[in-house]
């Protein structure tokens, strides 16, 4: 088992950064694949970014490229998601994953590991 912690969300006004952070621990040499989800009231849960093991390749959705940036320290077991030019509609509780394929793609399924989730709000 890969237990994922995150930290780092808030509140925070449109324009401004926030940083999320997200520790892995456990087996976490069985996962390769690290990624970034959100979910807002009422709406499915939907990708954000992902990182490879070796932090080689990252994917973004549309909604966020040129804004976020995802990165992750392997002798550390995290990822974090710079988040730059915050708009309201990136309000949502975000979710660290971390899948077992050494292929990135943006669907849940390809994760096999969910963190408990961080709430990002922003004011406009």
């Amino acid at each position: 088992q890969v237990q994922l912690v995150e930290s780092g969300g808030g509140l925070v006004q449109a324009g401004d950064s926030l940083r999320l952070s997200c520790a892995a621990s456990g087996r976490t040499f069985s996962v390769n694949s690290m990624g970034w989800f959100r979910q807002a009231p009422g709406k499915e849960r939907e990708f954000v970014a992902a990182i490879s093991w070796n932090g080689g390749s990252t994917l973004y959705d549309d909604s966020v490229q040129g804004r976020f940036t995802i990165s992750r320290d392997n002798a550390k077991n995290t990822v974090a998601l710079q988040m730059n030019s915050l708009k309201p509609e990136d309000t949502a509780v975000y979710y660290c994953a971390a899948g077992k394929s050494w292929v990135i793609r943006p669907g849940r399924d390809e994760y096999n590991y969910w963190g408990q989730g961080t709430q990002v709000t922003v004011s406009s």
